[in-house]
């Protein structure tokens, strides 16, 4: 009975050292933790910030890509979701104008963007391009 306990403790912590080691992917940024999600992250890990808004048809169609792409290159960065609407006043500081628009952070500063809606063709080649050189 004991070795049985103490094989599914085991068992067990292994199972939460697995989950701790996943990386996240995608994250949710509003006003009050952008600081702490984008900036702080991006000094560990790029963070690829995607300002969009639930009714711009093309934030709808770059979304999922960026996504995608996202899952595909799990570890090598991080997706922040900005909703305009509900992130004001970090949609004003980093001078949000149209959408959707992405900016790739990297030790707490914009590396490079692009504004509109581009096939998963531009998006996988500017993501090659900026994650290659992060070293």
């Amino acid at each position: 009975m004991d070795e049985e306990l103490e094989r599914l403790k085991k068992e067990r912590i292994k199972k939460l050292m697995e989950k701790a080691k996943e990386v996240q992917t995608e994250i949710e940024v509003n006003d009050s933790n952008f600081e702490e999600e984008v900036i702080e992250k991006s000094k560990k890990i790029p963070v690829v910030v995607d300002f969009w808004a639930q009714w711009c048809r093309p934030c709808l169609m770059l979304g999922p890509t960026l996504e995608k792409l996202a899952k595909e290159n799990k570890g090598k960065f991080i997706l922040a979701k900005v909703n305009v609407d509900e992130a004001p006043l970090a949609s004003q500081k980093y001078g949000i104008m149209s959408i959707p628009n992405v900016k790739l952070f990297k030790d707490g500063k914009i590396v490079d963007e692009f504004i509109g809606a581009y096939p998963e063709d531009f998006v996988r080649k500017w993501l090659e391009r900026n994650l290659s050189n992060n070293q």
